[in-house]
């Protein structure tokens, strides 16, 4: 019986997993919820900000813009963090969503 059951929970987490993978709607979706409040295009955004003041015009300052990121990049930093940025963990932004957000963000990039 419990191996039933953890084969049942290793199941839901596989298809979980498997289903924020490769979703741009969900990608879009969390990092509207946890990134747009510090990295929305605009002069009210301290990443943005922190960006503009970074690169200096070299690179856009709104990450939706970005073209040079990369998955791991992304989720280096959305769980290390970096100077103003704090890190996620786990429980507020899953190992699915994050996948989802750094392939969102490395597909916007190329649409320019």
């Amino acid at each position: 019986m419990r191996a039933l059951l953890m084969y049942a929970i290793s199941l839901l987490a596989a298809t979980h997993s498997f289903a924020a993978d490769g979703n741009p709607e969900l990608g879009k979706q969390v990092y509207e919820k946890w990134c747009t409040p510090c990295h929305a295009p605009g002069d009210l955004y301290p990443g943005t900000l922190a960006l503009r003041a970074k690169y200096k015009g070299a690179l856009p300052d709104a990450l939706e813009q970005r073209s040079d990121l990369t998955p791991d990049m992304v989720k280096y930093f959305v769980r290390n963090g970096v100077t103003i940025m704090p890190f996620f963990r786990k429980t507020e932004i899953s190992d699915a969503e994050l996948n989802a957000i750094a392939d969102y963000l490395t597909k916007q990039g190329t649409k320019q």
